[in-house]
Protein backbone atom coordinates (compact mmCIF):
# COMPACT_ATOMS: atom_id res chain seq x y z
CA UNK A 1 0.00 0.00 0.00
CA UNK A 2 1.61 3.35 -0.77
CA UNK A 3 2.83 5.67 2.15
CA UNK A 4 0.61 8.11 3.01
CA UNK A 5 1.59 11.70 2.04
CA UNK A 6 2.86 14.12 4.78
CA UNK A 7 1.19 16.99 5.26
CA UNK A 8 2.90 20.52 4.91
CA UNK A 9 2.71 20.52 8.91
CA UNK A 10 5.06 17.24 9.29
CA UNK A 11 7.17 18.45 6.81
CA UNK A 12 8.13 21.74 8.62
CA UNK A 13 7.93 19.10 11.77
CA UNK A 14 11.61 17.69 10.32
CA UNK A 15 13.72 19.24 8.44
CA UNK A 16 16.17 17.43 6.64
CA UNK A 17 20.01 18.37 7.27
CA UNK A 18 22.24 16.83 4.64
CA UNK A 19 25.76 16.21 5.90
CA UNK A 20 25.16 15.94 9.31
CA UNK A 21 25.46 12.22 10.72
CA UNK A 22 22.29 11.25 13.03
CA UNK A 23 24.52 9.23 15.12
CA UNK A 24 27.95 11.19 16.72
CA UNK A 25 30.79 8.85 17.60
CA UNK A 26 32.60 9.33 20.62
CA UNK A 27 35.71 9.67 18.86
CA UNK A 28 34.73 12.85 16.63
CA UNK A 29 33.45 14.60 19.77
CA UNK A 30 36.64 14.21 21.48
CA UNK A 31 38.46 15.58 18.36
CA UNK A 32 36.01 18.57 17.92
CA UNK A 33 36.29 19.04 21.81
CA UNK A 34 40.48 19.14 21.68
CA UNK A 35 40.41 21.28 18.45
CA UNK A 36 38.39 24.14 19.98
CA UNK A 37 40.70 24.04 23.05
CA UNK A 38 43.48 24.26 21.37
CA UNK A 39 42.36 26.89 17.97
CA UNK A 40 39.46 28.68 19.55
CA UNK A 41 40.90 28.96 22.75
CA UNK A 42 44.78 28.93 22.40
CA UNK A 43 45.09 26.57 25.44
CA UNK A 44 46.25 23.04 26.06
CA UNK A 45 45.74 21.20 28.63
CA UNK A 46 48.43 22.17 30.67
CA UNK A 47 47.25 25.68 31.69
CA UNK A 48 43.57 25.00 30.50
CA UNK A 49 40.64 26.15 33.22
CA UNK A 50 37.37 24.49 33.91
CA UNK A 51 35.85 27.13 32.62
CA UNK A 52 38.13 26.71 29.23
CA UNK A 53 36.48 23.08 28.80
CA UNK A 54 33.14 24.28 29.37
CA UNK A 55 33.49 26.41 26.24
CA UNK A 56 35.76 24.10 24.37
CA UNK A 57 32.39 21.77 25.22
CA UNK A 58 29.92 24.24 24.24
CA UNK A 59 31.67 25.09 20.76
CA UNK A 60 31.73 21.18 19.83
CA UNK A 61 27.94 21.11 21.04
CA UNK A 62 27.56 24.11 18.88
CA UNK A 63 29.06 23.01 15.89
CA UNK A 64 26.22 20.22 15.73
CA UNK A 65 23.89 23.07 15.65
CA UNK A 66 24.84 24.84 12.92
CA UNK A 67 24.11 23.18 10.07
CA UNK A 68 20.76 22.40 11.24
CA UNK A 69 20.34 26.22 12.21
CA UNK A 70 20.97 27.15 8.65
CA UNK A 71 19.33 24.77 7.10
CA UNK A 72 16.11 25.26 9.27
CA UNK A 73 16.67 29.11 8.06
CA UNK A 74 16.73 27.80 4.29
CA UNK A 75 13.64 25.75 5.07
CA UNK A 76 11.23 29.00 6.08
CA UNK A 77 12.58 30.90 2.75
CA UNK A 78 12.18 28.35 0.77
CA UNK A 79 8.64 27.52 1.47
CA UNK A 80 7.60 30.83 3.15
CA UNK A 81 5.14 29.49 5.89
CA UNK A 82 3.74 32.05 8.61
CA UNK A 83 5.95 32.90 11.20
CA UNK A 84 5.20 33.79 14.74
CA UNK A 85 7.50 36.03 16.72
CA UNK A 86 7.21 36.28 20.04
CA UNK A 87 7.66 39.37 21.85
CA UNK A 88 8.94 39.49 25.28
CA UNK A 89 11.01 40.99 27.76
CA UNK A 90 11.93 38.05 29.65
CA UNK A 91 13.57 34.75 28.38
CA UNK A 92 14.06 32.39 31.42
CA UNK A 93 16.21 30.01 29.65
CA UNK A 94 18.47 28.95 32.13
CA UNK A 95 21.37 27.24 31.08
CA UNK A 96 21.65 26.35 27.37
CA UNK A 97 24.43 23.27 27.74
CA UNK A 98 22.48 20.59 29.10
CA UNK A 99 19.39 20.92 27.11
CA UNK A 100 21.20 21.25 23.59
CA UNK A 101 22.79 18.35 24.34
CA UNK A 102 19.71 16.32 25.35
CA UNK A 103 17.82 17.94 21.89
CA UNK A 104 20.28 17.02 19.88
CA UNK A 105 20.46 13.70 21.08
CA UNK A 106 24.53 13.86 21.77
CA UNK A 107 24.04 13.98 25.99
CA UNK A 108 25.35 10.39 26.23
CA UNK A 109 28.10 10.76 23.75
CA UNK A 110 29.84 13.78 24.81
CA UNK A 111 29.54 12.28 28.90
CA UNK A 112 31.59 9.41 27.53
CA UNK A 113 34.02 11.44 25.70
CA UNK A 114 34.98 13.60 28.22
CA UNK A 115 34.99 10.79 30.76
CA UNK A 116 37.85 9.49 28.40
CA UNK A 117 39.91 12.96 28.30
CA UNK A 118 39.37 12.52 32.03
CA UNK A 119 37.06 15.24 32.56
CA UNK A 120 33.42 15.57 34.77
CA UNK A 121 30.43 16.58 32.14
CA UNK A 122 28.66 17.81 34.98
CA UNK A 123 31.56 20.00 37.04
CA UNK A 124 31.45 21.40 33.36
CA UNK A 125 28.12 22.08 33.40
CA UNK A 126 27.75 24.00 36.36
CA UNK A 127 30.37 26.41 34.94
CA UNK A 128 27.63 28.24 32.60
CA UNK A 129 26.12 31.26 34.16
CA UNK A 130 21.90 31.12 34.13
CA UNK A 131 21.78 33.34 31.58
CA UNK A 132 20.51 36.75 33.14
CA UNK A 133 17.16 37.51 30.59
CA UNK A 134 14.34 36.89 32.87
CA UNK A 135 13.05 36.09 36.27
CA UNK A 136 10.15 34.56 36.88
CA UNK A 137 7.10 32.84 35.14
CA UNK A 138 6.57 35.25 32.64
CA UNK A 139 9.91 34.96 31.38
CA UNK A 140 10.04 31.19 32.24
CA UNK A 141 7.17 30.50 30.21
CA UNK A 142 8.49 32.73 27.28
CA UNK A 143 11.36 30.27 26.90
CA UNK A 144 9.27 27.11 26.66
CA UNK A 145 6.95 28.37 24.26
CA UNK A 146 10.52 28.56 22.44
CA UNK A 147 11.07 24.55 22.70
CA UNK A 148 7.53 23.80 22.15
CA UNK A 149 7.25 25.61 18.87
CA UNK A 150 10.96 24.00 17.64
CA UNK A 151 9.82 20.91 18.85
CA UNK A 152 7.15 21.27 17.11
CA UNK A 153 8.45 22.73 13.77
CA UNK A 154 6.58 25.88 13.38
CA UNK A 155 8.93 28.81 11.98
CA UNK A 156 9.05 31.18 14.97
CA UNK A 157 10.83 33.81 16.68
CA UNK A 158 11.69 35.01 20.09
CA UNK A 159 12.57 38.97 20.44
CA UNK A 160 13.49 40.45 23.27
CA UNK A 161 16.34 42.10 25.00
CA UNK A 162 20.05 40.91 25.53
CA UNK A 163 20.56 42.34 29.04
CA UNK A 164 23.72 43.42 30.33
CA UNK A 165 22.92 42.23 34.13
CA UNK A 166 19.94 40.13 35.32
CA UNK A 167 17.82 40.98 37.98
CA UNK A 168 20.16 40.50 41.12
CA UNK A 169 22.80 37.53 42.35
CA UNK A 170 22.55 36.36 45.67
CA UNK A 171 25.16 36.04 48.07
CA UNK A 172 24.71 35.15 51.66
CA UNK A 173 27.47 37.16 53.69
CA UNK A 174 27.52 36.99 58.01
CA UNK A 175 24.68 35.97 57.75
CA UNK A 176 22.40 37.94 55.95
CA UNK A 177 21.31 38.10 51.93
CA UNK A 178 22.80 40.67 49.99
CA UNK A 179 22.37 41.48 45.93
CA UNK A 180 24.78 41.71 43.57
CA UNK A 181 25.12 42.59 40.10
CA UNK A 182 24.41 39.24 37.64
CA UNK A 183 27.08 40.06 35.43
CA UNK A 184 26.23 37.16 33.29
CA UNK A 185 28.15 38.08 30.58
CA UNK A 186 31.47 38.79 32.14
CA UNK A 187 33.26 35.77 30.24
CA UNK A 188 31.21 36.08 27.33
CA UNK A 189 28.82 33.53 25.71
CA UNK A 190 29.54 30.61 23.32
CA UNK A 191 26.11 30.18 22.16
CA UNK A 192 25.30 33.60 20.76
CA UNK A 193 25.84 35.12 17.44
CA UNK A 194 26.27 39.00 16.96
CA UNK A 195 24.67 40.65 13.57
CA UNK A 196 26.11 44.20 13.08
CA UNK A 197 24.73 43.69 9.62
CA UNK A 198 21.09 44.16 10.83
CA UNK A 199 21.83 47.44 13.16
CA UNK A 200 18.62 48.99 13.40
CA UNK A 201 17.90 52.35 14.33
CA UNK A 202 15.41 53.15 17.10
CA UNK A 203 13.85 56.72 17.81
CA UNK A 204 12.70 58.48 20.99
CA UNK A 205 11.91 62.25 21.77
CA UNK A 206 11.59 64.79 19.45
CA UNK A 207 7.92 66.07 18.08
CA UNK A 208 5.95 65.89 15.03
CA UNK A 209 5.05 68.10 12.27
CA UNK A 210 2.84 67.73 9.49
CA UNK A 211 3.64 68.19 5.96
CA UNK A 212 2.41 67.33 2.26
CA UNK A 213 -0.67 65.86 4.35
CA UNK A 214 1.55 63.31 6.04
CA UNK A 215 2.92 63.71 9.63
CA UNK A 216 6.42 63.42 10.31
CA UNK A 217 8.10 62.31 13.70
CA UNK A 218 11.04 64.89 13.62
CA UNK A 219 14.20 66.25 15.81
CA UNK A 220 14.59 62.73 17.28
CA UNK A 221 17.16 61.28 19.41
CA UNK A 222 18.44 57.60 17.78
CA UNK A 223 19.39 54.56 19.41
CA UNK A 224 21.28 51.74 17.09
CA UNK A 225 19.55 47.99 18.19
CA UNK A 226 22.44 45.56 17.63
CA UNK A 227 21.12 41.84 16.89
CA UNK A 228 22.46 38.71 18.98
CA UNK A 229 21.12 35.41 17.77
CA UNK A 230 20.73 32.08 19.80
CA UNK A 231 19.65 28.95 18.20
CA UNK A 232 16.93 27.35 19.67
CA UNK A 233 16.76 23.62 18.85
CA UNK A 234 13.75 20.95 18.68
CA UNK A 235 13.61 18.01 20.06
CA UNK A 236 15.72 14.96 18.21
CA UNK A 237 13.61 16.86 15.00
CA UNK A 238 16.55 18.83 13.27
CA UNK A 239 14.52 22.23 13.79
CA UNK A 240 16.65 24.68 14.79
CA UNK A 241 14.68 28.21 15.14
CA UNK A 242 16.13 31.39 16.63
CA UNK A 243 15.94 34.13 19.41
CA UNK A 244 17.21 37.31 18.71
CA UNK A 245 18.15 39.95 21.49
CA UNK A 246 18.73 43.47 21.04
CA UNK A 247 21.65 45.49 22.37
CA UNK A 248 21.60 49.46 22.70
CA UNK A 249 24.64 50.55 20.76
CA UNK A 250 25.03 54.45 20.49
CA UNK A 251 25.51 56.08 17.22
CA UNK A 252 28.01 58.41 19.37
CA UNK A 253 30.11 56.35 21.42
CA UNK A 254 32.98 58.40 22.21
CA UNK A 255 33.73 62.47 21.92
CA UNK A 256 37.19 62.92 21.64
CA UNK A 257 37.03 66.62 21.91
CA UNK A 258 36.07 66.02 25.37
CA UNK A 259 38.16 63.86 25.84
CA UNK A 260 41.06 65.51 24.82
CA UNK A 261 39.56 68.42 27.39
CA UNK A 262 40.37 66.55 30.41
CA UNK A 263 36.17 65.55 30.88
CA UNK A 264 36.50 61.89 30.64
CA UNK A 265 33.29 61.29 31.84
CA UNK A 266 31.65 63.95 29.24
CA UNK A 267 33.41 61.86 26.52
CA UNK A 268 31.39 58.71 27.11
CA UNK A 269 28.22 59.90 28.45
CA UNK A 270 26.29 59.67 25.28
CA UNK A 271 27.38 55.61 25.36
CA UNK A 272 26.39 55.44 28.36
CA UNK A 273 22.71 57.16 28.28
CA UNK A 274 22.02 55.09 25.20
CA UNK A 275 23.64 51.45 26.52
CA UNK A 276 21.66 51.79 29.87
CA UNK A 277 18.91 50.89 27.81
CA UNK A 278 19.72 46.89 27.66
CA UNK A 279 21.84 47.17 30.75
CA UNK A 280 19.81 45.65 33.86
CA UNK A 281 16.23 43.77 33.30
CA UNK A 282 14.19 45.89 35.63
CA UNK A 283 15.51 48.55 36.65
CA UNK A 284 14.12 50.54 39.50
CA UNK A 285 10.97 52.59 38.73
CA UNK A 286 10.35 54.15 41.99
CA UNK A 287 11.35 57.00 40.59
CA UNK A 288 10.93 58.98 37.14
CA UNK A 289 14.36 57.93 35.56
CA UNK A 290 13.97 54.31 36.52
CA UNK A 291 9.97 55.11 34.75
CA UNK A 292 11.33 56.10 31.63
CA UNK A 293 14.28 53.70 31.44
CA UNK A 294 11.24 50.71 31.28
CA UNK A 295 9.51 52.33 28.68
CA UNK A 296 12.65 52.71 26.33
CA UNK A 297 13.13 49.39 27.02
CA UNK A 298 9.66 48.45 25.92
CA UNK A 299 9.90 50.63 23.08
CA UNK A 300 13.42 49.60 21.95
CA UNK A 301 12.50 46.36 21.56
CA UNK A 302 9.16 46.59 19.48
CA UNK A 303 10.50 48.97 17.32
CA UNK A 304 13.73 47.38 16.58
CA UNK A 305 11.53 43.59 16.47
CA UNK A 306 8.88 45.16 13.91
CA UNK A 307 11.61 46.98 11.71
CA UNK A 308 12.72 43.17 11.36
CA UNK A 309 9.89 41.92 10.75
CA UNK A 310 9.18 44.03 7.73
CA UNK A 311 12.23 43.46 6.45
CA UNK A 312 12.21 39.63 6.60
CA UNK A 313 8.49 40.21 5.11
CA UNK A 314 9.19 42.04 1.99
CA UNK A 315 12.48 39.82 0.77
CA UNK A 316 10.25 36.95 0.78
CA UNK A 317 11.06 35.33 -2.45
CA UNK A 318 7.04 34.94 -3.11
CA UNK A 319 6.88 38.88 -3.26
CA UNK A 320 6.74 40.61 -6.76
CA UNK A 321 8.85 40.15 -9.60
CA UNK A 322 12.35 42.21 -7.83
CA UNK A 323 12.09 39.86 -4.82
CA UNK A 324 10.09 42.65 -2.41
CA UNK A 325 6.84 42.05 -1.23
CA UNK A 326 4.77 45.11 -1.37
CA UNK A 327 1.47 44.39 -0.94
CA UNK A 328 0.76 44.33 2.87
CA UNK A 329 -2.72 42.47 2.93
CA UNK A 330 -1.04 39.58 2.95
CA UNK A 331 1.24 40.93 6.00
CA UNK A 332 -1.30 39.18 8.66
CA UNK A 333 -1.19 35.50 6.84
CA UNK A 334 2.19 35.63 6.97
CA UNK A 335 3.09 37.38 10.29
CA UNK A 336 1.78 36.42 13.98
CA UNK A 337 2.77 38.85 16.61
CA UNK A 338 2.34 37.64 20.11
CA UNK A 339 2.47 39.88 23.07
CA UNK A 340 3.86 38.11 26.19
CA UNK A 341 1.55 40.61 28.27
CA UNK A 342 1.52 43.98 28.22
CA UNK A 343 5.45 44.77 27.80
CA UNK A 344 5.19 44.91 23.89
CA UNK A 345 1.83 46.81 23.65
CA UNK A 346 3.47 49.53 22.05
CA UNK A 347 3.74 47.08 18.90
CA UNK A 348 0.55 47.62 18.23
CA UNK A 349 1.28 51.69 17.83
CA UNK A 350 4.65 51.02 16.57
CA UNK A 351 2.80 49.17 13.49
CA UNK A 352 0.12 51.46 13.01
CA UNK A 353 3.40 54.29 12.22
CA UNK A 354 5.09 52.30 10.34
CA UNK A 355 2.58 51.28 8.01
CA UNK A 356 0.70 54.67 7.88
CA UNK A 357 3.82 57.16 7.76
CA UNK A 358 6.28 54.92 6.47
CA UNK A 359 4.60 52.57 3.96
CA UNK A 360 1.48 55.01 2.97
CA UNK A 361 -1.05 53.03 3.54
CA UNK A 362 -4.47 54.03 4.79
CA UNK A 363 -5.58 54.03 8.57
CA UNK A 364 -8.69 51.76 7.93
CA UNK A 365 -6.54 49.14 5.99
CA UNK A 366 -3.41 49.60 8.28
CA UNK A 367 -5.64 48.69 11.13
CA UNK A 368 -7.17 45.53 9.91
CA UNK A 369 -3.51 44.58 9.66
CA UNK A 370 -2.06 45.52 12.91
CA UNK A 371 -5.55 43.76 14.66
CA UNK A 372 -4.87 40.46 12.30
CA UNK A 373 -1.42 40.29 13.32
CA UNK A 374 -1.56 40.88 16.53
CA UNK A 375 -2.53 38.30 19.70
CA UNK A 376 -2.30 39.28 23.53
CA UNK A 377 -1.25 37.33 26.19
CA UNK A 378 -2.17 38.59 29.50
CA UNK A 379 -0.21 36.83 32.78
CA UNK A 380 -2.19 38.27 35.64
CA UNK A 381 -5.68 39.88 37.03
CA UNK A 382 -3.83 41.91 40.16
CA UNK A 383 -4.93 45.56 39.00
CA UNK A 384 -1.28 47.09 40.03
CA UNK A 385 0.67 44.90 37.63
CA UNK A 386 -1.43 46.00 34.72
CA UNK A 387 0.68 48.76 32.74
CA UNK A 388 -0.42 51.97 32.88
CA UNK A 389 1.71 54.91 30.82
CA UNK A 390 0.97 58.50 32.11
CA UNK A 391 0.28 60.79 29.21
CA UNK A 392 3.16 63.13 29.98
CA UNK A 393 5.81 60.78 29.48
CA UNK A 394 4.27 58.90 26.56
CA UNK A 395 4.08 62.71 24.98
CA UNK A 396 7.90 63.63 25.73
CA UNK A 397 9.32 60.14 25.24
CA UNK A 398 7.19 58.98 22.08
CA UNK A 399 5.08 61.79 20.85
CA UNK A 400 3.77 60.32 17.75
CA UNK A 401 2.52 57.20 19.26
CA UNK A 402 1.11 59.22 21.79
CA UNK A 403 -1.29 60.64 18.35
CA UNK A 404 -1.79 57.20 17.01
CA UNK A 405 -3.03 56.08 20.20
CA UNK A 406 -5.74 58.80 20.91
CA UNK A 407 -6.88 58.32 17.28
CA UNK A 408 -7.05 54.28 18.20
CA UNK A 409 -9.25 55.39 21.30
CA UNK A 410 -10.93 57.69 19.49
CA UNK A 411 -12.19 55.30 16.83
CA UNK A 412 -12.81 52.45 19.50
CA UNK A 413 -15.04 54.60 21.34
CA UNK A 414 -16.88 55.89 18.69
CA UNK A 415 -18.11 52.30 17.95
CA UNK A 416 -18.85 51.90 21.38
CA UNK A 417 -20.96 54.77 21.07
CA UNK A 418 -22.71 53.23 17.45
CA UNK A 419 -23.56 50.44 19.82
CA UNK A 420 -24.64 51.46 23.53
CA UNK A 421 -25.73 55.66 22.37
CA UNK A 422 -26.34 57.63 25.37
CA UNK A 423 -24.47 55.42 27.37
CA UNK A 424 -21.49 57.81 28.87
CA UNK A 425 -20.35 55.56 31.88
CA UNK A 426 -19.64 52.71 29.25
CA UNK A 427 -17.57 55.25 27.15
CA UNK A 428 -15.46 56.15 30.22
CA UNK A 429 -14.69 52.72 31.46
CA UNK A 430 -14.14 51.38 28.21
CA UNK A 431 -10.97 54.21 27.15
CA UNK A 432 -8.24 53.13 26.57
CA UNK A 433 -6.78 56.59 27.97
CA UNK A 434 -8.29 56.80 32.06
CA UNK A 435 -8.96 59.93 33.51
CA UNK A 436 -9.55 59.22 37.04
CA UNK A 437 -5.91 59.60 39.05
CA UNK A 438 -4.44 61.55 35.84
CA UNK A 439 -4.48 60.96 32.45
CA UNK A 440 -2.62 57.42 31.47
CA UNK A 441 -3.05 54.93 28.76
CA UNK A 442 -4.61 51.58 29.89
CA UNK A 443 -2.14 49.56 27.68
CA UNK A 444 -3.97 45.81 28.44
CA UNK A 445 -7.13 48.03 27.14
CA UNK A 446 -4.52 48.84 23.91
CA UNK A 447 -3.41 45.28 23.58
CA UNK A 448 -7.41 43.95 23.72
CA UNK A 449 -8.73 46.60 21.56
CA UNK A 450 -5.42 46.13 19.09
CA UNK A 451 -5.65 41.94 18.90
CA UNK A 452 -7.81 39.68 17.29
CA UNK A 453 -7.53 37.10 20.37
CA UNK A 454 -6.48 37.86 23.60
CA UNK A 455 -6.22 34.51 26.72
CA UNK A 456 -5.05 33.96 30.03
CA UNK A 457 -2.21 31.35 30.54
CA UNK A 458 -4.28 28.94 31.30
CA UNK A 459 -8.25 27.89 30.67
CA UNK A 460 -8.85 28.84 34.35
CA UNK A 461 -6.66 32.01 33.90
CA UNK A 462 -8.88 33.09 30.31
CA UNK A 463 -12.05 32.54 32.63
CA UNK A 464 -11.52 35.11 34.99
CA UNK A 465 -9.76 37.41 32.85
CA UNK A 466 -13.68 37.65 31.14
CA UNK A 467 -15.39 37.35 34.66
CA UNK A 468 -13.17 39.58 36.78
CA UNK A 469 -10.90 42.02 34.83
CA UNK A 470 -11.75 42.99 31.69
CA UNK A 471 -15.43 43.39 31.99
CA UNK A 472 -15.63 46.50 31.28
CA UNK A 473 -14.67 45.89 27.68
CA UNK A 474 -17.74 43.28 27.06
Amino acid sequence: MAAKPKTDKEKLKQISVRGIAQVEDVTTIKESFNRHLHFTLVKDRNVATQRDYYIALAHTVRDHLVGRWIRTQQHYYENDPKRVYYLSLEYYIGRTLSNTMVNLGIQSQCDEALYQLGLNIEELEEMEDDAGLGNGGLGRLAACFLDSMATLGLAAYGYGLRYDYGIFSQKIKEGRQVEEPDDWLRFGNPWEKARPEYMIPVNFYGNTERRDGKTHWVNTQVVFAMPYDSPVPGYKNNTVNTMRLWSAKSPNSFNLTFFNDGDYVEAVLDRNHAENISRVLYPNDNVVEGKELRLKQEYFMVAATLQDVIRRFKSSKFGCRDAIRTDFSAFPNKVALQLNDTHPALAIPELMRLLIDVENLEWEKAWDIVVGACAYTNHTILPEALERWTVDLLQRLLPRHLEIMYEINSRHLAQVAKRWPGDMDRLRRMSIVEETHGKRINMAFLSIVGSHAVNGVAAIHSSLLIKKVFQRLL
